[in-house]
C-alpha cells in the first residue's frame, strides 16, 4: 500500500478532493481535468471492476481494512489518509460511506460502434439533476436498455451524485455525449432506430401501443425535468408516445417516466 498522511487540509496532494460540495464547480473542474470522484466503497469497487483506473484513494484509517485488497491490487496509486475532521475541511462534507477516489475518466466511446449492436437506447436531453441522472441509468441496467445517449448540455453521469444514486449502473451501462442535437437524430435513423419521444400531443401513441408495435431498435427520448423536449425534437422524432394515467396526473416524474416506457418496451 502507498498509504500517505495528511496533517492539513491545505495539503496540495489532495487538490482532486477540494470543495466537492461545490457543484457548479466540480461539475466544470472534473471533465476538463479527465477525473471523477467514485463514493462509497461499494462504488469504488464498482468502478474498478469496470476497469476504471483510479489516481489516488482519500479515506480514514478505520477504513483501511475494508478496502485492504484493492489498495493493494494498485500499490504504486497514493493513498491518502487523515483524520475525519481534516478530511472535511478538505472535501466539504463528512466522509460516512467510506472511501473517496479520483479516478481516471475513461476514454470516450465511438457512436457508430455503440449504435451498430445496440437495439434499445434512451437518449435524454438537457436532464440536468443528477438524482435523475443516476436513476434513469440504474433502470437502464436493470431494464435491458443497451445505451444511453446525453445531449451537450446534459447533466455528467460521472458526477458523483449521479454515479451514487445509479449504484454504479454508470459503468455498466455504455453511454456518450452527443455533439449535435436534435441534429444526431438523422444519425439514429440511419442506424435504423425508431425514435419516440415521451410527450404529451394529440397524436401520441399511448405506450402499450407503442410496445405492441415490436420494433427491431428503438430509441426512446426523454426530455428535461422543466419544460420537457424542445419543439426541434419534437419535431425531427419519427413518433411521439405518452403513458396513460389516471387519477388526474398528467405526467411522472423523468426518472419513473423511463422505467415504465424502459419495461414496457424491453426487446
Amino acid at each position: 500500500m502507498n498509504l500517505q498522511y495528511l496533517e492539513s487540509a491545505d495539503d496540495p496532494r489532495v487538490y482532486d478532493y477540494t470543495s466537492l460540495t461545490d457543484t457548479s464547480l466540480r461539475k466544470r473542474r472534473e471533465p476538463e481535468e479527465g477525473m471523477y470522484i467514485a463514493e462509497s466503497s461499494k462504488v469504488l469497487r464498482r468502478a474498478v471492476d469496470a476497469g476504471h483506473r483510479p489516481r489516488s484513494f482519500f479515506l480514514a484509517e478505520k477504513w483501511l481494512p475494508d478496502l485492504a485488497d484493492i489498495l493493494a491490487r494498485f500499490p504504486d496509486v497514493p493513498a491518502y489518509v487523515g483524520t475525519p475532521e481534516v478530511l472535511e475541511q478538505i472535501t466539504g462534507f463528512h466522509l460516512h460511506r467510506g472511501a473517496l477516489a479520483a479516478m481516471e475518466r475513461p476514454a470516450p466511446l465511438d457512436l457508430p460502434g455503440l449504435l451498430g449492436t445496440a437495439r434499445r437506447i434512451a437518449v435524454l436531453e438537457d436532464i440536468v439533476d443528477h438524482t435523475n441522472i443516476g436513476a434513469i441509468f440504474r433502470s437502464a441496467a436493470a431494464l435491458q436498455v443497451d445505451a444511453v445517449l446525453v445531449t451537450p448540455r446534459c447533466a455528467d453521469p460521472l458526477y458523483r451524485r449521479a454515479i451514487r444514486v445509479s449504484m454504479g449502473a454508470v459503468f455498466q451501462v455504455p453511454w456518450v455525449r452527443l455533439t449535435d442535437w436534435p441534429g444526431q437524430l438523422e444519425q439514429l435513423r440511419e442506424a435504423g432506430f425508431v425514435t419516440a419521444a415521451l410527450a404529451l400531443r394529440e397524436d401520441s401513441l399511448t405506450l402499450d401501443e407503442l410496445s405492441a408495435r415490436r420494433d427491431e431498435r428503438l430509441a426512446l427520448v426523454l426530455g428535461t425535468e422543466g419544460d420537457g423536449l424542445a419543439e426541434a425534437t419534437l419535431t425531427g422524432v419519427d413518433l411521439a408516445v405518452r403513458i396513460p394515467m389516471s387519477g388526474g396526473v398528467d405526467s411522472l416524474n423523468v426518472a419513473a417516466a423511463s422505467a415504465v416506457a424502459f419495461w414496457e418496451c424491453r426487446p
